[in-house]
């Protein structure tokens, strides 16, 4: 059964600056991307997304349209399949579902997942690794833990994909699942509480200490301190530091003890920039981290303010504590920010795709100049 997985506007926008370089469905929680996730239903799922990502995220041209957003449970999918042409499902004003050309509404009453705000992704985390672990694992065996020095509280909630090595580590699976994925590599002294995702080609490096509920997603190392943190892939947080409560998109790079405030020292609820709202919002929550759009570096010893958010490209260096919202392609810190240029964010998105034997071609060099075009209006320096 075919799907185009759609971006809600609002949604999309709530969801920035991520979805400045992908669906809605491509981002990923728990261990699996939204669509991926779909996808473990049998689906055959593509993108009703904005213009200049519909080359790479292409659609199947499904007349059902599902909210990307939704993360899939088994009584949504069984209401979504038992739809027929006109009609759409809805819960609490959004659309989960639409058939064709709507002309009938079913209100769906049971929970359902949506991730319609940054935050959600981290929040939402520990529930949707503990969702997708049996999707991912039903019917298959784990390889053995053989290293003599590991040792690992809950075994039956451990699965190791083939290739991947762990070397004297502690692993404690007693309070959510853990997935170590294809050729991932766990060093020696790591020491890692579920639930948690290390997705396929990653590294925990050694002494690295994992406090849970967080993903690493694919070809991407972690050190030092990270406590539930989502890392799409491709992205490097190799050193010393802290990552709390935290979501970081891809080819990013932290340096060598870049630190992240997750709480006030008020404790008052965090504040997070809006897109939609052009201000910042009440995010409800009392840890919030850092939000990093996609090919976001910081330089080492970076200090991150309480609820910041990185857009996409920017390079963040220097003493002291940077603004709380770094527009993207910012190249700068504290002390004041001017702009990194398309032509010098291609030589680094080069260099650092290459690494990972991808290419930047021209499909992403138009993705990233539509970015450039869409976010000038926050580099209010380039105005004066």
């Amino acid at each position: 059964m075919q799907i185009d997985l759609f971006d809600p506007k609002d949604i999309r926008a709530n969801l920035l600056p991520f979805t400045y370089t992908r669906p809605v469905a491509d981002i990923r929680v728990g261990i699996l991307k939204i669509a991926e996730k779909w996808h473990s239903y049998g689906f055959q799922t593509g993108f009703d997304t904005v213009d200049y990502l519909s080359e790479k995220f292409q659609s199947v041209n499904s007349s059902l349209k599902v909210n990307g957003a939704l993360c899939p449970d088994d009584a949504v999918v069984e209401a979504i399949r038992a739809l027929k042409s006109g009609e759409e499902l809805t819960h609490d004003g959004h659309v989960l579902a639409a058939y064709g050309e709507t002309s009938s509404t079913i209100h769906y009453d049971h929970e359902v997942s949506l991730i319609t705000q940054p935050w959600d992704i981290f929040t939402s985390n520990k529930a949707q690794i503990e969702a997708d672990f049996p999707r991912v694992t039903s019917g298959r065996v784990s390889q053995p833990v053989t290293d003599p020095h590991t040792i690992v509280y809950g075994k039956e909630n451990l699965f190791i994909e083939e290739g991947a090595t762990i070397r004297a580590a502690i692993i404690n699976a007693e309070n959510g699942p853990v997935y170590i994925g294809k050729n991932a590599k766990v060093h020696e002294g790591a020491i890692i509480k579920g639930a948690f995702a290390l997705c396929e080609e990653s590294q925990v490096n050694m002494g690295a200490k994992i406090k849970g509920d967080s993903t690493i997603g694919p070809y991407s190392k972690v050190g030092g301190e990270v406590g539930n943190s989502v890392i799409f892939g491709y992205s490097n947080k190799g050193h010393e530091g802290y990552l709390g409560n935290s979501v970081i998109g891809e080819w990013c790079n932290l340096g060598a003890d870049t630190n992240t405030s997750n709480l006030k020292n008020n404790y008052a609820p965090v504040k997070l920039w809006s897109y939609s709202k052009g201000g910042f919002a009440n995010t409800g929550l009392q840890f919030c981290g850092l939000i990093m759009g996609d090919h976001a570096k910081c330089g080492i010893n970076t200090m991150f303010n309480t609820g910041t958010v990185v857009g996409v490209g920017a390079n963040v260096f220097g003493p002291g504590y940077p603004r709380n919202f770094i527009p993207s392609f910012s190249w700068g810190g504290a002390n004041g920010f001017i702009t990194f240029q398309t032509r010098k964010f291609y030589e680094v998105a080069r260099a650092v795709m290459v690494r990972r034997n991808m290419d930047f071609d021209e499909q992403e060099k138009t993705i990233i100049d539509q970015v450039f075009a869409d976010t000038a209006e926050y580099r209010i320096w380039d105005k004066k």
